[in-house]
């Protein structure tokens, strides 16, 4: 059964199919050295998300951050810390056009009084940012510290206004999201670059990050 109506041949099934073929493909080249190729095929995944949003006649704000969040898979996707500034900015802009969208939707305090089980959770992931954020603020070269600390302070509002989503399925993406982008953090200021450890790290943030993506996507369109 397909999510969305007819079957594989459809315009919305046959993009999301796609996607995941993309996001597949990306997975055992992740630890690649970087290549057009391997960039493409990570872009490919989330920018057919926002192809998927927009057929659909998804938010504009879902369109957007997609879409930002595919120009940030090409720029992280790359070598040097210019790329990883410009994928960081495209992230960052994708949280604040989350943020918006997620309290658009918004059962306000009140779900958060009804389910409380919502605001503990958006706890627990702001005291693990906390500790989190004071080992990379050591690890951390003095001018990332400024990007690094807008960066955090954005998922966290992503994943606050996301409590109050009536969706479990939008909130449980936002919290795999903030799952993965830990992960990135780790694996890039906290683990040696030769360390085995970097692959299975990078594998678990490409699986999280586009669970993450999909999640969203799918519980707005659906």
């Amino acid at each position: 059964m397909m999510p969305f109506a007819g079957g594989l041949d459809s315009l919305p099934n046959g993009t999301l199919l796609l996607s995941v073929v993309a996001a597949l493909l990306y997975l055992p080249v992740q630890g690649r050295a970087p290549s057009l190729r391997r960039s493409v095929v990570k872009t490919t995944a989330t920018a057919l998300l926002a192809v998927l949003a927009f057929i659909e006649g998804g938010p504009f704000l879902l369109v957007a951050a997609l879409a930002l969040s595919a120009a940030g898979d090409f720029f992280l996707s790359r070598d040097g810390e210019t790329a990883f500034l410009a994928g960081l900015a495209s992230f960052l802009a994708a949280h604040l056009a989350y943020v918006p969208l997620f309290l658009s939707v918004g059962g306000g305090t009140e779900i958060l009084t009804w389910q409380p089980w919502r605001l503990g959770l958006a706890i627990l992931a702001a005291i693990g940012a906390a500790v989190l954020m004071r080992r990379l603020l050591a690890a951390v070269a003095p001018q990332m510290r400024i990007p690094v600390v807008l960066y955090a302070a954005a998922i966290l509002a992503m994943l606050l206004a996301a409590a109050a989503v009536p969706s479990p399925v939008i909130l449980i993406g936002a919290i795999l999201f903030v799952l993965s982008d830990s992960l990135l953090a780790i694996g890039r200021f906290l683990t040696p670059p030769d360390s085995p450890r970097q692959r299975p790290i990078g594998a678990a943030v490409w699986v999280l990050y586009y669970l993450a993506q999909a999640a969203i996507a799918l519980g707005f369109l659906l």
